[in-house]
């Protein structure tokens, strides 16, 4: 009768050792694979354009105080909070991702009144006003997508702005919105006017002319999370963007919104009270 081979107990050691790694393998992959499509429902990943919209943390959204006239209507590319007395937006809100910034969908340039939202202003209100029709959400930030494209020419993403400050400082600041998109991934941009009781008015319907305008940014992704205002007076606003640089706190305090409310008490408190202009302008 032939002898029965001895067991090696070190293969069997090996093999225990192997099959746990790829069980171990196995679970991780599950792990981050059931993560990831959980996160893109959440977030509401378009799989297709790549685009990741901050709805599910509600970074977009703004608490307006319960006095101001307030219509909230959702965009492809933005939401608008309109003001049906004043016939300007209140504000209107984003996010912007470096990809976005790429996009390659050429300038609308047509205005229009919009159909969706009562109170809109008409493009002739402005005629012979003196004021340039102002993107609050700008085109340029829509060229990914023909849609948001189109309507950010809608009037109710509009206010009118002086044209030494549409062409010149608010430009400049908009340029920069866009490159820090592409640096940090992406951010969230609110931007609007400071409104006051004093505004003077343009065209049939009396549309308002805010006397300064606002923009705030976050950068939701960055380590540490950062974010920083601005407050541009509607006249020309000459040099960098240093001048105009506030805290977020400052802009709430001056147009009574709340934003970014989304964020945990210890980093909305902390983000908010800083401006550090230098620590926005590094690469």
């Amino acid at each position: 009768m032939a002898k029965r081979k001895k067991k090696n107990k070190y293969q069997d050691i090996r093999k225990m050792v192997t099959a746990g790694s790829w069980l171990a393998l196995v679970m991780l992959v599950t792990f981050f694979v059931g993560r990831y499509f959980l996160s893109c429902k959440a977030c509401n990943r378009d799989h297709d354009s790549g685009k990741v919209t901050s709805t599910c943390k509600g970074l977009d959204k703004v608490i307006l105080p319960k006095n101001i006239k307030n219509v909230t209507k959702q965009y492809k590319g933005f939401i608008i909070y309109f003001n049906p007395e004043y016939h300007i937006p209140n504000c209107v809100s984003y996010e912007l991702t470096g990809t976005e910034t790429e996009g390659d969908v050429p300038r609308f340039n047509s205005f229009a009144t919009d159909p969706n939202i009562k109170g809109s202003a008409n493009p002739w209100d402005y005629t012979r006003s003196g004021y340039d029709r102002g993107h609050m959400a700008p085109a340029a930030d829509m060229k990914w997508d023909q849609q948001a494209m189109e309507e950010s020419f809608y009037m109710t993403n509009v206010c009118p702005q002086i044209h030494a400050l549409n062409d010149g400082g608010w430009q400049k600041l908009e340029k920069h919105v866009r490159e820090w998109a592409e640096r940090d991934s992406a951010i969230i941009v609110i931007t609007g006017p400071i409104l006051s009781a004093d505004m003077a008015t343009i065209g049939d319907i009396g549309v308002a002319v805010p006397q300064a305008f606002f923009k705030v940014v976050l950068a939701p992704y960055t380590n540490p999370v950062r974010a920083i205002g601005f407050i541009y007076p509607n006249r020309s606003c000459k040099g960098g963007i240093k001048p105009y640089a506030v805290s977020v706190d400052e802009v709430e305090k001056q147009t009574g919104l709340d934003f970014f409310s989304a964020l945990s008490d210890d980093v909305e408190n902390k983000v908010e009270s800083e401006c550090n202009v230098n620590q926005w302008q590094q690469r």
